[in-house]
C-alpha cells in the first residue's frame, strides 16, 4: 500500500526574491516526491516586525552581496531573476500587500491558479521591473495567469474586505508561531512532529526529512526554464 502524501507548506511574499526560488524547486519537486504542497501567502512585513528583524539589503555589504547571489542563483537555478532599479522603493515604499492580499482572495476561492498568479507577480516584480501595488498591474497578472477579467476584478473587489482580510493576517501570525524571522519558510508535517525551513536553500534538507531524493534544484524530469 502506497504510503499517504506528506503535507509540506510553503510560506511566502512575493516581495521576497527568495521566496520565489524556494516556489519554484518546491513546484517541480511536488510531482516527483510523495508531497501535498499547501502554498500560504503571507505578508513579510508582518513577519518582520513580529521577528524585529530587519530587511537584510539595509546592510551595505548586505546588499552587495545579494546582488552578486541573486545572479549567480538566476543562472543556477534557471530562474530569471534580477534586482529591480529602484530595489529599495520597491522594498521599503511600494511593500507588496494588496498583491498579498488578492492571492489570498485567489487561495480562497480559486486555489488551482495560485500557483500561476503567484509566479505572475514574481515575474513583474523580480524579472521584469514592472509594479505589483496598482490595480491594474494586479489584473494583468492574473490575466496573463489564465484567470478571465471578470474573475480577476472580483477578486480585485474583495481584498479589502474582513475575510481577506483577517486570512491574510492569520497565515502570517501561523509564520510566525512556527518560528518564521523572514521568508520563505517551508514547514513540513512528519511523524507527529513539525520541521520549519527558513529559506531557499534547505531543499536538500527538506529532502533528507522527507526520505526523498535531492537531484538538484533543476531535476531532470522538468524543463525549468521559465
Amino acid at each position: 500500500m502506497e504510503a499517504l502524501p506528506r503535507t509540506v507548506e510553503l510560506f511566502y511574499d512575493v516581495l521576497s526574491p527568495y521566496s520565489w526560488l524556494g516556489f519554484e524547486i518546491l513546484c517541480r519537486y511536488k510531482n516527483i516526491w510523495n508531497i501535498n504542497l499547501h502554498l500560504r501567502p503571507s505578508l513579510i512585513s508582518g513577519i518582520m516586525k513580529d521577528s524585529g528583524n530587519k530587511p537584510p539589503a539595509l546592510l551595505p555589504r548586505k546588499a552587495q552581496y545579494l546582488a552578486r547571489d541573486i545572479r549567480l542563483l538566476r543562472q543556477h537555478l534557471q530562474v530569471p531573476i534580477q534586482f529591480p532599479k529602484d530595489f529599495f522603493s520597491v522594498i521599503l515604499e511600494k511593500g507588496s500587500l494588496s498583491a498579498m492580499r488578492f492571492l489570498t482572495a485567489v487561495n480562497l476561492e480559486h486555489p488551482e491558479v495560485l500557483e500561476k498568479v503567484s509566479r505572475e507577480l514574481w515575474m513583474r516584480v523580480w524579472s521584469r521591473d514592472e509594479d505589483i501595488t496598482e490595480p491594474q498591474s494586479i489584473l494583468a497578472a492574473a490575466e496573463k495567469a489564465g484567470m478571465s477579467m471578470a474573475q480577476a476584478q472580483g477578486l480585485l473587489g474583495k481584498i479589502s474586505t474582513p475575510q481577506v482580510k483577517n486570512q491574510l493576517k492569520e497565515t502570517t501570525e501561523a509564520a510566525c508561531k512556527y518560528g518564521a524571522f523572514g521568508l520563505p519558510i517551508t514547514v513540513v508535517h512528519l511523524d507527529g512532529q513539525t520541521h520549519m525551513l527558513f529559506g531557499s536553500d534547505r531543499m536538500e534538507l527538506l529532502a533528507y526529512l522527507l526520505g526523498e531524493k535531492w537531484m538538484g534544484p533543476v531535476p531532470p524530469a522538468i524543463n525549468a526554464r521559465l
